[in-house]
């Protein structure tokens, strides 16, 4: 039986090929590969699109996270309050700066940090809190930021998979001070290599950030503190604002393809577990991710049946190799249940609903 893809790019770069075979062609012919127009153009949609007074395009939404926390001052000795269920890039940039992440259990229905257990966490060297909002689903910001108000701490959200998504009368990435995002392709909205951006509410930390994303120059060759190479080039800057145009289209479409599943699923309450939007919320469903016991044998069934899985993220950071003196410091249940349970299914705007049938006639097969 063929196999269905389980993220497919082909699709959309056929809907938007002359447009960016067009606007990649004008960059070869005017030859500013690195900081051309086409930069602060695609800066200034993605601000206009959060709502976000301030975006800065970056190479990776690694870098993105890495230049927030920079310019917020985060150094070693200080703690990070932030999520061990999540891409080990959110944890990796507090240790690459000297800083001890310190790890809250998650909502068991959301899977995105509990704002209730955060303030245990607190410490005299607690800087920072760093919320994911993880899937699509923007996390419980007015809480959290509550908390952070209270104990003059700041927030950065990572938004790597909400960009697209909103939380009640704001889009993520304006949500907090600063926020960062990823444009990896398989994100919501992605490039076509690595790409992120961070945004912000203050003119101050969106001028300091300007200069860490180069080097941390301040005017050509007069560099006034550390920073690093974190430009996004001018390529796949293009390439995001043409995306961009149609992204509220594939916003539109994931959340029907999403609640498609959520329907067909419903039957099978006990068996499998759908994922949960808070009211007032929508999410940008980077993954429609679901939690079923015996995972490895339910995606051994479901690839027979020509449906691929994939799992986000199977092992806490926590209990990663290089967190070893971090695995028993923390009490984390519902993040050990989630990440032996998660699964995703293929979510994607272009999605056919004959390949979405295929997935959903597999998985009430393999569960009946």
């Amino acid at each position: 039986m063929s196999m269905i893809p389980f993220l497919d790019l082909k699709p959309q770069y056929q809907e938007l090929e002359v447009q960016i075979n067009q606007r990649i062609q004008t960059i070869l012919n005017h030859g500013q590969f690195i900081l051309g127009p086409e930069v602060v153009e695609c800066e200034k949609a993605l601000a206009e699109f959060t709502g976000s007074p301030y975006c800065l395009t970056m190479s990776s939404g690694t870098d993105a996270l890495l230049v927030a926390l920079m310019a917020l001052g985060i150094k070693p000795g200080d703690e990070v309050i932030t999520t061990a269920f999540s891409f080990f890039a959110t944890a990796e940039v507090i240790s690459l700066l000297g800083a001890e992440p310190v790890f809250v259990d998650i909502d068991p229905v959301t899977y995105n940090i509990n704002p209730s257990l955060i303030e245990r966490a607190i410490t005299k060297k607690t800087k920072l809190i760093m919320p994911v909002s993880l899937y699509g689903q923007v996390a419980d910001m007015d809480a959290i930021n509550a908390i952070a108000e209270k104990h003059h701490l700041d927030v950065v959200e990572d938004a790597a998979q909400s960009f697209g998504g909103v939380y009640k009368t704001k889009r993520s990435c304006n949500v907090s001070k600063i926020s960062a995002t990823s444009f990896f392709p398989a994100k919501p909205l992605g490039c076509y290599g690595d790409g992120g951006a961070v945004f912000t509410t203050d003119k101050k930390f969106y001028e300091l950030m300007s200069q860490l994303r180069v080097h941390g120059q301040e005017s050509r060759y007069h560099h006034t503190q550390l920073g690093i190479n974190g430009r996004l080039d001018t390529i796949q800057c293009a390439v995001i604002t043409e995306k961009l145009k149609r992204f509220p289209w594939e916003l539109k479409k994931r959340d029907e393809i999403a609640k498609r599943y959520n329907h067909a699923f419903q039957r099978l309450e006990g068996r499998l577990v759908t994922p949960f939007v808070k009211s007032g919320l929508i999410s940008a469903w980077a993954q429609y991710t679901v939690l079923v016991d015996h995972r490895d044998d339910f995606a051994v069934k479901l690839k027979d049946k020509g449906v691929p899985t994939s799992v986000h993220y199977p092992t806490p950071i926590h209990h990663q190799p290089i967190y070893k003196h971090l695995r028993d410091k923390f009490h984390l249940p519902e993040t050990i249940k989630a990440a032996a349970r998660c699964i995703s299914l293929p979510m994607y705007p272009d999605l056919t609903p004959e390949n979405q049938d295929r997935v959903i006639a597999a998985v009430l097969d393999v569960l009946k």
